[in-house]
């Protein structure tokens, strides 16, 4: 697949029939739920949803039976849950270890710091200052609860992203955890996982490494035959899919640490009560949505992917069903950046800045930070609404947002976050209006 990111360096855009296939599949894109038109580039915090997916959920919620039954309906909910598992490893392309639903990624994200700052000795836990509360907290909390030192890596403020060697660094043999995230919830920038997990076990051969991937996981591929860590986290509603789930899988060594669970289940059983089957019903949807894609990008791309026999296994279509989202993303975000005959991009826009910016798209997920002069960015998302844009403030006045900004030399910052399911006509729109929204500074100033 790296032959793919090469030809296109500034990404691929969907052919017109395959984008709108895509949107036909996606609720309210153009409308929200009352119907007003709009346009939402806030999918870094919330996300669009699969019409399937949304479907699926009310059909299997609906179903009153106990999963821990042996009639006909308790044994079709026991194959939902265990085919989700199955697509959700295929997902991240992991073998054997422990799969675990919880109510949210976050509370996932605690557990798994929990049991291991609790269980594996040393003196030091390593994190970065890029970390969502849910990893940063939990690391912060176990490391004082244990009375271990709390390292952590420094953000680059050109990248936006954090550096392997200021990561790698702080390790050393008595380090317990490395915490780290897949990709910035408010730069995108991506952190070179396959780089950290290989040069941080060089250093400790069975350090424990866990990642949030809640942000990269609806953007790029996760392989952890490449990046083989102990635990990692993702957020099906941030994934095309439902909120109310948080899917987390461990290795496992680390599913075996003691943990919360009661005393008749197997050791390395994590759930804490009966899971939801509808929380392994979305995630099939989900992967078989990608999957289709995945067919669509075999047929369109020929020379660049498998063949169709090639890609017969699921995974290989979910590989290439992901690789293609990367690319249109790739392609909106290039388009975004510098515009097109239609429209002048940000980066040309006067009176608006475009924060920790630099060239290489392959590095980025499609998340821009940006400033309009004479707005704060609470002021700029007010008036980008009462324009029919949703996009999101990250200020240093928020608890989700203060310490990675200032990690990065900001005070504040617009952030936008379309999807893959978003077409170049409506990033062409939103430049529109930004430019509008500028020059209505400028004049005023």
């Amino acid at each position: 697949m790296a032959s793919i990111a090469s030809t296109y360096p500034q990404g691929l855009l969907f052919p017109p029939a395959l984008m709108q296939a895509v949107r036909e599949r996606f609720l309210q894109i153009e409308h929200d739920h009352q119907g007003r038109p709009r346009l939402y580039f806030d999918n870094a915090g919330g996300s669009f949803r699969l019409k399937a997916a949304v479907e699926r959920f009310a059909l299997i919620d609906a179903v009153p039976d106990n999963t821990e039954r042996i009639h006909p309906v308790a044994r079709e909910l026991q194959a939902i849950q265990a085919a989700g598992t199955a697509d959700f490893r295929m997902m991240l392309h992991a073998e054997g270890g422990s799969v675990f639903a919880a109510l949210t990624a976050s509370a996932a994200m605690f557990d798994m710091v929990r049991a291991i700052a609790q269980n594996v000795p040393g003196r030091n836990l390593v994190t970065t200052a890029l970390e969502h509360p849910s990893s940063y907290d939990a690391m912060e909390r176990y490391a004082r609860e244990t009375g271990r030192e709390l390292r952590v890596a420094p953000s680059n403020p050109q990248t936006g992203g954090v550096d392997v060697e200021a990561i790698v660094r702080l390790v050393d043999a008595d380090t317990v955890l490395l915490n780290v995230i897949y990709a910035s919830n408010i730069s995108g920038a991506k952190l070179d996982l396959e780089q950290i997990v290989a040069r941080a076990r060089a250093i400790k051969p069975d350090l424990y490494i866990v990642v949030d991937a809640v942000q990269h996981a609806p953007h790029g591929l996760i392989d952890l035959r490449k990046t083989p860590v102990d635990g990692i986290n993702l957020a099906p509603y941030k994934f095309f899919g439902c909120r109310g789930s948080g899917l987390a899988w461990l290795s496992e060594r680390a599913a075996l640490l003691p943990h919360h669970k009661l005393a008749g289940k197997s050791a390395n059983f994590w759930d804490l009560g009966s899971s939801s089957p509808w929380q392994f019903a979305v995630l099939q949807e989900v992967a078989d949505y990608v999957c289709w894609l995945g067919q669509q990008a075999v047929l369109e791309l020929p020379g660049l992917w498998p063949s169709a026999e090639a890609a017969a296994s699921r995974r290989a279509l979910f590989e290439a069903g992901m690789e293609r989202i990367a690319l249109h993303e790739r392609a909106l975000l290039a388009r975004l950046l510098n515009g097109s005959a239609a429209q002048p991009g940000l980066r040309a826009l006067p009176g608006v800045q475009v924060y920790l910016d630099h060239d290489d798209l392959a590095s980025r997920d499609l998340i821009i930070a940006l400033g309009v002069d004479g707005l704060d960015c609470t002021q700029a998302v007010h008036e980008y609404g009462l324009r029919g844009v949703t996009v999101y403030e990250r200020s240093v006045a928020s608890l989700y947002s203060r310490r990675m900004l200032e990690s990065l030399g900001l005070q504040g910052a617009v952030r936008v976050s379309p999807l893959h399911c978003n077409s170049p006509a409506e990033v062409d729109a939103f430049l529109r209006i930004t430019q509008e929204l500028a020059q209505a500074q400028l004049a005023a100033a």
